[in-house]
């Protein structure tokens, strides 16, 4: 903390001291076998020390507290307290004191003063005493201005200032990543995994008390960072939830649209909000942080102008035998479409029903349910291909030749070849 000090001699003096809880004041135990020269000698003075615990005297931390010894860090998301004193040091009676304290960070100057009224009078040997608080919502160089105007007995108005510069530190490392649930044609789902890496930075443990995600208005979320233990939720991450100094811990939840949102094709595309995360920790002694995210974003996964989605298939089915599925037909464009299907055989997949015939038009962000039957004549795991789809409108033809899986099996002896 950088302290300018101010050439004038001056009626009152400033001193300003951060407030900080205190740390477990610690000891370097001392101790050597009976049989060396010292013998008890070092057990006695342990024994003997005020500040170890009785019966425990070789325990590094006792039970006294230390005060602060210097200003230390600050961290964003902390809370930084500080305790404001003007004294009368002369021997006269001081009028219309006013004390004023500004946080000057990198974008805004911030009043922090309780009270923004004058003190009548100060007399010799009193003080005027103040605490305020700020949760700091800015890393860098903050610079707190404090500011003290007074009148003297005879009636000369005098004014200084005192700047306390102190720099704020980033107390976690924050990476995210998404992860669409949808790797191929095969599920109709929106849902979005996110996964939140979390790292302690500082030099002392954290006790996570809280890590969630607030969705956005088109989400909802489910956190996936419990497990389920005789019929009740169990953290992951143990009863003790610590942060050891440089560790890192993964959080994981899964967001899926609202209904609303998820049947209008055309709402989540691009870059969308997907929410943000709100980090709530204690450092020693119950000193509580917090932090949020800024909103967090996506790219969306493109279909192009429409979309072809499974709705409903089996996991297995017969050999040469035909089988139901049902698709969903979904227009992602801005404008009326007139689809026809068009269903072609491959060597594996063969299609029952009559292709080439007209769906009719869909309007924009709207979608069909399409029940189509087929067989296969082959064995294993095969995929379901050869459906086309064309705009009548502008001739435009859209191939889907990797729309599901299906395992196929034998009826004779139900294992693959």
């Amino acid at each position: 903390m950088d302290v300018s000090q101010t050439k004038q001699e001056h009626l009152l003096a400033l001193k300003v001291m951060r407030l900080t809880k205190p740390t477990l004041f610690t000891n370097l135990p001392v101790t050597c076998e009976d049989r060396d020269l010292p013998g008890d000698l070092f057990g006695q003075l342990m024994r003997d020390d005020p500040s170890t615990i009785k019966g425990a005297e070789t325990l590094m931390l006792g039970e006294m507290l230390t005060l602060p010894q210097n200003f230390g860090n600050i961290f964003l998301g902390e809370t930084f307290s500080s305790y404001i004193s003007v004294h009368n040091d002369s021997s006269q009676v001081v009028k219309d004191i006013l004390v004023k304290a500004d946080l000057q960070t990198s974008s805004q100057r911030l009043n922090l003063s309780a009270s923004n009224s004058a003190v009548a009078e100060l007399k010799p040997e009193c003080c005027i005493d103040d605490v305020i608080h700020h949760e700091v919502k800015e890393i860098g160089t903050h610079i707190l201005v404090c500011a003290v105007s007074y009148t003297t007995q005879f009636g000369e108005k005098l004014y200084f200032r005192k700047f306390f510069k102190f720099q704020v530190l980033k107390p976690l490392d924050v990476k995210t990543k998404f992860y669409n649930a949808e790797s191929d044609l095969s599920s109709v789902t929106d849902e979005v995994f996110l996964e939140a890496q979390i790292q302690n930075i500082t030099t002392s443990p954290m006790f996570m008390e809280k890590v969630s995600l607030e969705p956005s208005m088109m989400y909802n979320v489910s956190e996936l960072n419990t497990v389920t233990h005789k019929d009740r939720g169990v953290s992951t991450f143990g009863k003790m939830s610590y942060l050891q100094p440089m560790d890192t811990r993964q959080y994981l939840y899964c967001l899926k649209p609202k209904p609303e949102y998820a049947e209008k094709a055309g709402v989540i595309k691009g870059v969308t909000v997907i929410g943000k995360l709100d980090i709530v920790w204690k450092t020693n002694l119950g000193e509580r942080g917090r932090l949020q995210t800024s909103q967090l974003q996506r790219m969306a996964p493109g279909y192009g102008d429409i979309r072809l989605s499974m709705e409903t298939i089996p996991d297995t089915v017969n050999l040469e035998e035909p089988f139901d599925i049902s698709c969903k037909i979904t227009n992602c464009s801005e404008r009326t479409m007139d689809l026809v299907l068009d269903m072609c055989n491959t060597s594996s997949i063969h299609w029952c029903g009559v292709s080439g015939r007209a769906l009719g038009k869909l309007s924009p962000a709207a979608s069909l349910s399409l029940p189509l039957t087929l067989l296969s004549s082959m064995q294993g795991l095969q995929i379901v291909s050869g459906l086309r789809l064309t705009d009548s409108f502008l001739k435009r033809t859209y191939e889907y030749d990797d729309v599901a899986q299906v395992c196929v099996v034998c009826p004779h002896n139900g294992n693959l070849s």
